[in-house]
């Protein structure tokens, strides 16, 4: 297969940083196509831990070139911060390694002070935002009153648009938000440096795909978030601002629909979600203390904890419903070994209807009690597995009965945190 999008299957934080990674080393191109840096990707290489934000997984591997496409909104500080990161670390990001598309939008300084001022003011009623600005910056492109990279090639034009956008941000800011507003010389001086830094990157990005995929080269599209966190089919309102699913790559990044051949979902081998909102198979106690502290569960870009439950096949058979997904990478299996019984969700009762899908009104699922199944949990030490054949007979079980209830094959299975713990069942760039 030549273009292969990897779309996360639950509430996002389900691995594909360390899936997208290791698939990179068989594609030439990885494309970021949605999303802002409220997403981030964690990878452990050679034994050092890589968070990346906005640059795609895939630019840890020398030769490859990676793309922030038009359905990204990107915060321009943010992304020469991780630049410089790279940089540091002995891996100069040049125009040929990233491309950023000229008609994605910018994060703006105030786009961040509206989403942490809405978020104060809502108190128990947050959603659970990041308040790094992504809601806010996807207004105001609806709005048509955002900007977009394209707008830095006039730079008086640029800052008196900026100059513009703040005076009237200010006002909502002052006057409805009760925060402090935005200084404007300094704001407008930080952009204009920034501008003089990301200009070199800008790329026709569409057209730089578009010929790619007609030279033969194989593509990766990498998603931020989850389904369950989709616009519109993830449990709005507790959601993020843009679409998460496999079908956001063709706008999201200008491929042509029925160019995409493949789409691998990711999913932790039990669920977490980080912010406010339904999770019925949500526990909590010692045993979701103890996964968290295993697992490392806190926001990678936050460093909030997040919540953690018991895997939910319901959920997951309705992201690989929605995307159509070729097979499941699942992620985290090492983090259950130790468990006597597991739990595997596998519909929801609401008062006296049994659902086998999510139920038509994401409200019903503040009602939902989970279904459960058990399965025998194991003890053995299944991070040095790179086989099937090589896990405990209890956790080849688990497998099995996940891969039946979700319908759909194992491509992957992670065993441990470093790049290559993972057993590879089939990659979809070579099957």
């Amino acid at each position: 297969m030549q273009t292969v999008a990897v779309v996360g299957a639950q509430w996002g934080d389900e691995g594909k940083g360390k899936v997208v990674d290791l698939l990179a080393r068989d594609a030439d191109v990885i494309v970021r196509f949605q999303g802002g840096n409220n997403a981030a990707h964690t990878l452990v290489v050679n034994g050092d831990k890589f968070v990346l934000r906005l640059i795609p997984s895939g630019a840890l591997h020398p030769g490859k070139t990676c793309v922030l496409s038009n359905g990204m909104v990107v915060d321009p500080i943010a992304l020469l911060d991780e630049i410089d990161s790279f940089k540091r670390r002995g891996r100069a990001l040049t125009p040929t390694d990233l491309k950023l598309s000229y008609d994605a939008h910018l994060v703006l300084p105030y786009h961040r002070a509206i989403d942490r001022g809405r978020e104060a003011r809502a108190g128990k009623f947050a959603i659970g935002t990041t308040g790094f600005g992504i809601g806010p910056a996807y207004e105001d492109k609806m709005a048509r009153s955002g900007l977009r990279f394209e707008d830095m090639a006039d730079a008086p034009r640029f800052a008196e648009k900026i100059e513009r956008n703040l005076r009237e941000k200010n006002l909502y800011l002052k006057t409805l938000l009760k925060v402090q507003p935005l200084k404007i010389k300094e704001t407008i001086d930080a952009l204009m440096a920034a501008r003089r830094r990301i200009r070199p990157y800008l790329c026709d990005t569409a057209a730089f795909l578009h010929d790619a995929i007609a030279d033969g080269k194989k593509v990766l599209f990498e998603g931020a978030h989850g389904v369950m966190l989709d616009i519109d089919h993830g449990t709005y309102p507790y959601v993020t601002s843009s679409n998460c699913g496999a079908s956001a790559v063709f706008g999201g990044a200008g491929l042509p629909p029925g160019k995409l051949d493949a789409v691998l979902g990711i999913s932790k081998a039990y669920t977490t979600r980080v912010g406010a909102g339904p999770f019925p198979s949500e526990i909590s106690g010692r045993l979701a203390d103890s996964l968290r502290e295993e697992g490392a569960e806190f926001g990678s870009a936050t460093g909030r904890p997040r919540r953690i439950g018991w895997f939910d096949a319901v959920l997951v058979r309705h992201a690989i419903r929605l995307n159509g997904m070729w097979g499941l990478a699942l992620t985290k299996l090492d983090i259950l070994t130790g468990i006597d019984l597991l739990r595997v969700c596998v519909g929801y009762q609401i008062g006296k209807q049994r659902y086998d899908e999510i139920p038509p009104s994401r409200a019903m699922l503040t009602r939902a009690k989970p279904v459960y199944e058990e399965l025998p949990g194991w003890t053995e030490d299944v991070s040095t597995a790179t086989s099937l054949e090589q896990l405990p007979v209890n956790a080849q079980r688990y497998l099995d009965r996940l891969r039946e209830l979700c319908g759909v094959r194992l491509a992957m299975i992670g065993v441990g945190p470093a790049r290559d713990a993972t057993i590879t069942l089939e990659n979809p760039f070579v099957a």
